[in-house]
């Protein structure tokens, strides 16, 4: 399937994580194109460890099942690894505390109401409604170095999504029962989840995908040597 042209400077700056998304079918040729131009990202020697599971239909619906029984039923969450420090320092307490102050805001949802924030983070699990779900894993027996290359796999994945008007939403918490995921998907206990994605169209009259988040200004980032 030939892509269609998009600036990467426009995708990169318009990308945003999708929480709704229309009742349109994703054909496999548009996922394989994406997936096609992702794997094109570095990685160390050419190691290439990024392994896909892509879902629609009865298996993606058997997986969020899956998931969200075990969330309902107070099943506690034992990720591949560690996906958030114990103790959120300075400057990332505040980001995270404003990420979630925005994101339920766009909701309408109030702080106090537990019942409509829990409902609302359940929707994790149905990949947002999404008709495509993508589940990522990664070989036991690699170093820190391949979860590196496939941050740059991921990211390429969400901007590849862009020109084919497909919005998507990386997500930690479908990583959160990972027993769960294997055992659906066949995939050995050699390989970890990393996470999971949400793919489709999104649904731009939703008011969850007008949320934004904040980004700190190079200045804020950046030190700067010899110039």
């Amino acid at each position: 399937m030939a892509a269609p042209e998009m600036d990467v400077l426009k995708a990169m700056r318009s990308r945003y994580s999708v929480r709704a998304f229309l009742d349109k079918p994703v054909e496999r040729a548009v996922v394989e194109a994406v997936l096609d131009a992702a794997c094109r990202a570095p990685s160390g020697v050419n190691a290439q460890p990024w392994e896909v599971a892509a879902l629609r239909g009865e298996p993606k619906q058997r997986l969020t099942d899956a998931l969200l029984a075990a969330r309902l039923g107070g099943e506690v969450s034992r990720p591949d690894y560690q996906v958030y420090p114990e103790t959120w320092e300075e400057p990332y307490r505040s980001r995270r505390k404003a990420c979630g102050l925005a994101l339920y805001k766009a909701l309408g949802i109030a702080k106090e109401d537990a019942d409509r924030r829990t409902k609302s983070w359940n929707l994790n699990y149905s990949f947002f409604g999404a008709p495509v779900g993508l589940m990522f894993f990664v070989d036991r027996g690699l170093a820190q170095g391949s979860w590196v290359d496939f941050g740059m796999f991921l990211q390429n994945v969400m901007l590849a999504a862009l020109p084919y008007g497909l919005g998507t939403c990386p997500q930690a918490a479908l990583a959160e029962y990972p027993d769960i995921v294997r055992g659906l998907l066949a995939v050995p206990p050699s390989k970890a989840v990393i996470c999971g994605m949400a793919l489709g169209y999104p649904d731009h009259a939703a008011a969850i995908n007008s949320y934004r988040t904040e980004r700190e200004p190079v200045s804020g980032f950046t030190r700067w040597h010899g110039w």
